[in-house]
């Protein structure tokens, strides 16, 4: 008997629809270039001579192409150690992260967790606290992380949105498939690496990346806990520099288009800054397509479960 084939439906489209795609396409494409234009504005002036900007004009290509912006950035060798010191801390921080974050999101998904429900409440009210500024560098001295590189990785291991985040995604998985894996004779550890793990790429790679940009853009940790300059991350060093370039062109003089003209250099403190946004975000820019297949769905599941 020969099996029909029946062919799809095809749904015609009416004039309202058409209208609500057209609209929706444009508005999609404005948001897209009010994301886009400033960053390839940013992107010109970094390459662009510095007073050649100063006069105004440079949107999106360089009129006078340089090099001089980036030199000036990289001529202080303290830069290259500072980029040793963020990638350590992103790579280091971001997994020790993720273990953490994952194992007690594993554990509060359990319902045999004795004080379960205490145990969440007393996480959750933590989001609406904060210690300060001036208690947290007595605790931190007091535990031996000033001046010591783990201040960037322990006290960031575990964040309660990520958290929840992650224990919601935990949540959304059938528990019937760790009960089948424990009746096989998994234990928690076993369950956890063969079962719970392989299913959570989505909102491992959120929370992941997530936590490597907090990483890659902290520098406040570095400028409060750091007496040398040694372990500073880049975001320190590049803010230490733009810092001391602003201060010692306002000491000049009070006009700062004075200043950029009295200049011999063609690099001004705009251009220096332009330059600093590009070294500082490129990097962490090429981590996005490698995630993004997992990074809506995971979104998705932490936004809607809770």
């Amino acid at each position: 008997m020969e099996s029909q084939h029946h062919k799809p439906m095809k749904v015609r489209s009416t004039p309202a629809d058409k209208a609500v795609s057209v609209v929706t396409y444009v508005i999609v494409i404005a948001l897209c270039l009010v994301i886009l234009l400033p960053c390839l504005n940013v992107l010109a002036l970094s390459f662009n001579d510095g007073k050649d900007a100063a006069r105004g004009g440079v949107y999106f290509f360089p009129r006078m192409f340089t090099l001089m912006n980036y030199k000036e950035v990289f001529q202080d060798g303290s830069i290259i150690s500072a980029y040793r010191i963020t990638l350590a801390r992103t790579f280091i921080g971001t997994f020790l992260s993720l273990a953490v974050t994952s194992f007690a999101a594993f554990a509060l998904n359990q319902k045999e967790l004795p004080g379960r429900g205490i145990i969440i409440f007393a996480i959750t009210f933590t989001m609406l606290f904060g210690g300060g500024t001036i208690p947290t560098y007595v605790q931190y001295s007091r535990l031996g992380l000033i001046d010591n590189f783990w201040v960037y990785v322990i006290p960031s291991l575990v964040s309660v949105t990520y958290l929840i985040m992650m224990r919601s995604f935990f949540d959304g998985i059938p528990y019937e498939l760790q009960e089948a894996a424990k009746l096989d004779g998994c234990g928690y550890f076993g369950t956890f690496f063969r079962v719970m793990l392989p299913l959570s790429k989505p909102v491992l790679a959120v929370v992941g990346l997530y936590t490597a940009v907090n990483h890659w853009n902290d520098w406040f940790a570095g400028a409060f806990y750091m007496t040398s300059s040694k372990l500073w991350p880049v975001q320190t060093v590049l803010q230490q520099m733009l810092s001391r370039a602003m201060s010692a062109s306002t000491q000049q003089t009070e006009n700062v288009a004075a200043a950029i003209a009295a200049s011999q250099s063609s690099v001004t403190t705009d251009s220096l800054k332009m330059a600093a946004v590009v070294i500082t975000t490129a990097p962490i820019l090429c981590v996005y397509p490698f995630v993004q297949k997992y990074f809506a769905k995971g979104t998705l599941i932490g936004a809607v479960k809770g």
